[in-house]
């Protein structure tokens, strides 16, 4: 990008609010100078450079001063991946009607029984899974009739049956699996990889959430919370306008850039008093990086150019451009692109895997999803990026072995399902055992814990230094407990 010497048009709401204290910059490249030549450490002056907006010598000065927060970081050892995609169901899916095969419990099915309903002893009856099992690739793990496509994949996949949390309530179950606190607000799993690793393109941001809907716990999902503010996930949406206001408001070539740099140096004024305003500083870095986006973001979100084979995988029309299917395959772009953590959601707090009056909804939901992972694990693996991207799925916990209203099950964090693939997981076993009708955790149990420390493991990261100082004492996502499950590992 090019600018002239013309002076600075009249009409421009730069020339007319900044005249009064710079009467001095009279032509557009020397107000380019002059404002570049002040711009602090997070300032726009990398922007300027990389665009040949700023003269060698001022690039030269402004270039050793300017230092990004995204910039990637080493880990504390060699990862096994570089990218995360988790795939979050919320309302907790049913382990004994998904991936832990439980032949007593189809046995078993109207007796009564004491482990029914959550943690407590109230007696209940059982109710047996709803779908036949059938092995999976050639490892044989057993699948259930809700999962035909992601069956086929299994040889992929690390299946973990002995999962469990410390809370039956959706708000805190989803809390802490994304935090790892139960009942206080803390920064999320994203934040934490963001903070620990930086990411790969600092054109785009380093965690991003594809939530169309709020799930229970709302935006702490994706909040930073006392991490700074540039490691918060930025939302997207889907349909014509995935992240809003993304597109540039004009045409005028340097309009944009002169009034971004006019503010970023008031902005870095008003910093330069408030060195512990992470707020700021974020509000600062996130006009970097939303300049940047309006050329990368609607790229990585626009799957027009994707083929046709490559759409079918995911289940998409051409044209489509929201829904679970079209999360997925933007997960996979941007995981291509470098974007360092992405969280897919699916559903809401309204509307999600939450049956207590009939399991039978459980395959509407399925539905939705089965092709469209199978399709990401496929599509990541053609690409050589499997090794590389971990797939998390993952849910807040699971679903009783007893019944719960008329036909459904209640909520269980005893022990519940979850699954990784790629990325340094071991492919085709199933790890962890629960009793014989579902209930508790039998062998080789994984807390939430455990399962953040491992995550963080297979990404170069020990959860144990991974920590940041608020009010007084050193935080991690893991608190004070976490061991790395390493018999997970290919």
């Amino acid at each position: 990008m090019t600018l002239s010497n013309r002076r600075i048009p009249p009409q421009s709401c730069i020339a007319r609010g900044a005249a009064r204290w710079l009467p001095d910059l009279g032509h557009r490249r020397d107000a380019l100078r002059r404002m570049g030549a002040g711009l602090g450490t997070l300032g726009l002056a990398s922007v300027m450079a990389q665009s040949g907006m700023l003269s060698n010598s001022c690039a030269s000065a402004n270039q050793a001063s300017v230092v990004s927060p995204l910039l990637p970081k080493a880990p504390h050892f060699a990862p096994k991946a570089k990218h995360v995609i988790q795939l979050f169901m919320p309302g907790g899916p049913s382990q004994v009607d998904t991936f832990d095969y439980k032949p007593e419990l189809f046995k078993a099915d109207g007796k009564k029984t004491g482990v029914g309903g959550g943690l407590s002893n109230q007696e209940r009856k059982l109710l047996k899974p709803l779908w036949q099992f059938r092995p999976g690739g050639e490892c044989g793990t057993m699948v259930s009739d809700l999962f035909p496509h992601l069956r086929t994949c299994m040889d992929d996949i690390c299946v973990i049956r002995s999962l469990n949390g410390n809370d039956n309530e959706h708000y805190n179950a989803t809390l802490g699996m994304h935090t790892g606190s139960f009942f206080f607000s803390r920064p999320s799993i994203g934040s934490w990889v963001s903070y620990g690793l930086g990411t790969e393109n600092q054109n785009l941001p380093s965690f991003v959430a594809l939530a169309p809907q709020m799930p229970y716990a709302g935006t702490q999902i994706f909040n930073n919370d006392f991490l700074p503010a540039y490691h918060q996930g930025v939302r997207v949406i889907g349909g014509k306008e995935p992240i809003p206001n993304l597109t540039r408001r004009t045409t005028h070539h340097g309009l944009q850039e002169l009034e971004l740099g006019l503010a970023d140096v008031l902005n870095n004024r008003h910093l330069r008093d408030r060195s512990g305003d992470s707020d700021l500083s974020a509000r600062i870095r996130s006009f970097e990086t939303a300049f940047h986006m309006q050329t990368d973001a609607p790229e990585a979100f626009d799957v027009s150019k994707e083929n046709d084979r490559t759409l079918s995988l995911y289940g998409l029309k051409r044209g489509q451009n929201e829904g679970f299917g079209w999360m997925c395959l933007v997960a996979r772009r941007l995981a291509e692109r470098g974007v360092r953590f992405i969280e897919l959601v699916d559903g809401s707090s309204s509307h999600n895997w939450d049956q207590h009056g009939n399991m039978a909804e459980h395959a509407d939901h399925a539905k939705v999803i089965d092709q469209p992972l199978a399709g990401l694990l496929r599509d990541l693996k053609d690409r050589g990026m499997l090794e590389e991207t971990l797939v998390v799925w993952t849910t807040e916990f699971g679903r009783t072995p007893g019944v719960d209203g008329e036909k459904g099950r209640g909520h269980h964090s005893a022990c519940f399902s979850s699954w990784l693939a790629g990325g340094g997981a071991k492919g085709g076993m199933a790890y962890g055992t629960t009793d014989e009708i579902g209930a508790t955790v039998a062998t080789d149990g994984v807390h939430v814990h455990d399962f953040h420390a491992t995550i963080l493991h297979l990404l170069g990261i020990d959860h144990t230094k991974l920590t940041y100082r608020h009010a007084g004492r050193d935080y991690r996502l893991t608190d004070v407990h976490g061991r790395v499950v390493r018999d997970l590992f290919a």
